[in-house]
């Protein structure tokens, strides 16, 4: 679902698909309901076409994180360009002042509880079928690396975020909202619960995909034995019948965090996005289009007498209490960042050949110094590079250029981060492209690296403005990958198009390595480094 504010939650995400547009929203038509939605609602087009036959009603959708989203409407940037916003959850927006006064008449539609799927086999042999679990035995066993498990990055998506809040909660054990002072107590076992984490991502949807590919073999990366996730992606990776073994759900004892996707109009809506946003929250919330949604998404009905379907667990689950305010998220995820999770270690493959001259070389500039903490933005302040995190940049041209690594510590981060600040700044473009040399002198560079301290989320993060001019080929690399080492051959790389960048020769090295390809020949280069920050 991904999604929430300087509480962070969600995927970055402007993009759009049939019946949905990120281009710029101009004057609202007659019956189109213009809606800045998180991006895991794209699975609702085929009831929303069929709500626009039925009411009349166009759903426009402009896609976002949720942390963007809180931001979007706390800043007033939403005013005019927007109808409506529809998110996992409204909970962080609706603790900012700013936000909260745009926000209109909200409507549930469906629900999904963030909970634990684990492999069959796995839940069996940790003697997790059929009896109640909480998340305090989770956390045990994770810590002993019992199991494995991938989750969404919370500072990008709803799932992640409530995923962290729900544990946070329930090992608290105070029955209350987690508040700050209580962070601090619970961090040891919040570390050792998230020691188990082994996969990480901007959105449920990459999430889910990454594990499928994994289970089946069709990615390199190392195989996870579940995932903490929505419901709904949970029993839909279970219905799409490419899992190898079905994912037992596991429904924590002492409570979950569930996503209640408020249509919500906003404040300052005109007549017509009234009226058009009453018409289809009152078609949605139909028993027969409950049923629907139900089916197609695997989300459950908000509207009471629809029977739910055979594969939803029965019981009724315990709802945790929500950081009753900002500055308790906001220490929750710079404990997570900083103390608690894996430590990153991320190579940047960075094109300075000649044709980046001028602004491309200022705007990759940009980039790099924003994830130094120059971008004090809600999206900005938990996409830096963090506390522990390990940074290699490895420059090239004609040839590879010489790599230099910082470690950020973490306490007194200031100093190292004005390094990486100043070799940012010092970048500068001319030569040649020789991409494919440099991709594989980072696994080079990497390999002592990643043996002298295994226990990282590791990954490559290449943004070039052209095609491979120097060097060697696309076809030599993908045939000498093969010879890579076993710990090599799972560090995924995460591929940039920026400028004249080979959209085919990107997609094919992050295909083969388990990444995923971010698009910046339109938006922001800033604001794609961020993004990939969700996966690192």
């Amino acid at each position: 679902m991904g999604k929430l504010g300087a509480l962070a939650l969600c995927a970055l995400l402007l993009a759009g698909c049939s019946g949905s547009s990120s281009a710029p929203l101009g004057d609202p038509e007659p019956g189109t309901l213009r809606v800045l939605a998180g991006s895991e609602l794209a699975d609702m087009q085929p009831v929303l076409d069929e709500a626009e036959k039925a009411t009349g009603v166009k759903v426009k959708f402009t896609y976002t994180g949720t942390l963007e989203g809180a931001e979007a409407l706390a800043n007033g940037s939403v005013d005019g360009k927007y109808d409506a916003v529809w998110f996992s959850s409204n909970r962080y927006p609706a603790a900012i002042p700013e936000a909260a006064k745009r926000l209109g008449n909200q409507v549930k539609i469906m629900s999904s509880p963030v909970v634990l799927g684990l492999a069959t086999p796995v839940a069996r042999r940790l003697g997790w079928v059929g009896k109640p679990v909480g998340w305090g035995e989770i956390a045990e066993q994770a810590g002993k690396k019992a199991f494995s498990y991938g989750m969404t990055d919370p500072s990008a998506s709803n799932s992640g975020f409530s995923a962290l809040v729900g544990v946070a909660s329930a090992l608290a054990g105070a029955g209350n909202a987690i508040d700050a002072r209580q962070i601090a107590s619970v961090t040891p076992r919040l570390t050792q619960f998230f020691s188990a984490q082994a996969l990480s991502a901007g959105s449920s949807g990459w999430l889910s995909d990454a594990y499928t590919r994994r289970a089946t073999g069709q990615d390199p990366g190392q195989k996870v034995d579940g995932l903490v996730n929505y419901e709904s992606v949970l029993l839909s990776a279970n219905a799409s019948g490419k899992l190898p073994e079905p994912l037992t759900v596991i429904y924590p004892s002492d409570g979950v965090v569930t996503a209640d996707y408020p249509l919500s109009l906003l404040a300052d809506a005109g007549s017509d996005a009234r009226s058009a946003h009453q018409r289809l929250s009152d078609y949605l919330r139909t028993p027969d289009v409950q049923k629907r949604i139900m089916e197609t998404t695997q989300r459950r009905p908000v509207v009471p007498g629809v029977a739910l379907g055979a594969q939803f667990a029965a019981h009724d689950l315990v709802e945790l209490p929500f950081p009753a305010t900002r500055q308790a998220v906001d220490a929750l995820l710079a404990a997570y960042f900083d103390k608690i999770r894996r430590p990153s270690r991320t190579l940047y493959v960075l094109d300075t050949s000649g044709s980046m001259e001028g602004e491309r070389i200022d705007s990759l500039r940009t980039a790099l110094v924003g994830l130094t903490g120059a971008d004090d933005s809600l999206t900005g302040r938990f996409r830096r590079f963090r506390s522990r995190e390990e940074v290699t940049m490895l420059p090239f041209n004609t040839g590879p250029g010489t790599p230099r690594t910082f470690t950020v510590p973490e306490q007194d981060p200031a100093g190292e981060l004005g390094r990486i600040k100043a070799f940012a700044e010092g970048l500068t473009a001319r030569g040649g492209t020789a991409i494919y040399d440099s991709l594989s002198e980072a696994y080079r560079v990497l390999e002592p690296l990643a043996a002298r301290d295994p226990d990282r989320f590791t990954s490559i993060v290449l943004m070039t403005d052209g095609e491979n001019a120097n060097g060697s080929s696309l076809a030599d690399f993908l045939a000498s990958s093969g010879s890579l080492s076993p710990a090599m051959k799972q560090v995924p790389v995460f591929t940039v198009l920026f400028g004249e960048g080979s959209s085919d020769e990107l997609t094919q090295v992050a295909t083969r390595t388990g990444g995923k390809v971010f698009d910046a020949r339109n938006v922001r280069l800033a604001q794609v480094f961020q993004e990939i920050r969700g996966y690192q």
